[in-house]
């Protein structure tokens, strides 16, 4: 009971600092700005985050795009292995999902961005973001819906097999329905993940600000707009970037409540 209400304390004491951090942008300046204005360009009392915005979205939308269906494929794939092989398939996909995202990051920078760049300029972009987040997304989705699979009960996969259906059949007509939560979850812990991630995004994607007209143009989202100006960030500008992690906290915020409403429907 004690450890619940220091985790919800502790929740609502960040929330606290950052709305309160951002109000004092909106008495200056006026939230307006963050949507009105012709670019970000705090020095020049220009502050809008739309580009920002949408290159987090898009970059999230991407990784997700990737990761989800491999994530899926790979939970599947555990399933074929037998008790001992499973394990180590599991503490192999641990392994990846606890790399250091700077690590990632750096391969995704020397390894991935070089490839794009084959493919077009500049390499760092919204394809090259896409691609490294997602692997770090995968090993989430995997494990989760992995344990979700296991967790049906044995008798349903007897049943299946007895009345014929093939191997395939019974992992996508009985196992993956009954897991349409666990699927689900690892989904929405996956979203938050790649949402909140900074240093791969800032080592591959280019930091540029801009409403991208393609996968391989370069993009800057919230959390690595955040990273690289809060170090000499004064005033009103420093206030704008509290402001723009205000944005990030409501957009989690309501993820959160949409995916808890989905969650108790799909039970």
């Amino acid at each position: 009971m004690v450890i619940s209400l220091t985790a919800i304390a502790v929740v609502a004491l960040i929330y606290v600092f950052i709305f309160s951090e951002a109000l004092s942008f909106g008495s200056n300046v006026g939230f307006l700005h963050l949507v009105t204005d012709e670019s970000w360009n705090p020095t020049n009392g220009k502050y809008n985050i739309i580009p920002i915005v949408v290159g987090t979205l898009l970059t999230t939308t991407l990784a997700m795009f990737i990761a989800g269906p491999v994530g899926l494929a790979s939970a599947i794939l555990g399933l074929e292995f037998r008790t001992y092989r499973r394990a180590i398939y599991r503490r192999c996909l641990e392994v990846l999902g606890g790399i250091p995202s700077v690590v990632i990051g750096l391969w995704g920078l020397t390894t991935i961005v070089p490839l794009v760049l084959k493919i077009r300029a500049p390499g760092a972009s919204l394809l090259a973001g896409g691609i490294v987040l997602s692997l770090m997304v995968i090993p989430t989705i995997a494990l989760v819906s992995l344990s979700s699979f296991e967790s049906v009960p044995e008798i349903d996969i007897k049943t299946g097999h007895a009345l014929g259906f093939s191997r395939w059949s019974v992992v996508w007509r009985i196992i993956v329905p009954q897991s349409r939560k666990g699927i689900a979850t690892g989904i929405i812990l996956g979203i938050g993940r790649a949402i909140g991630e900074t240093m791969v995004v800032l080592m591959v994607c280019g930091n540029v600000i801009q409403v991208p007209g393609t996968i391989f143009d370069p993009v800057r989202t919230l959390t690595a707009n955040i990273a690289l100006e809060m170090a000499y960030a004064l005033d009103d500008h420093r206030s704008a970037l509290f402001a723009t992690a205000a944005v990030l906290l409501i957009f989690v915020t309501i993820f959160v409540i949409i995916s808890d409403r989905f969650s108790s429907e799909i039970q």
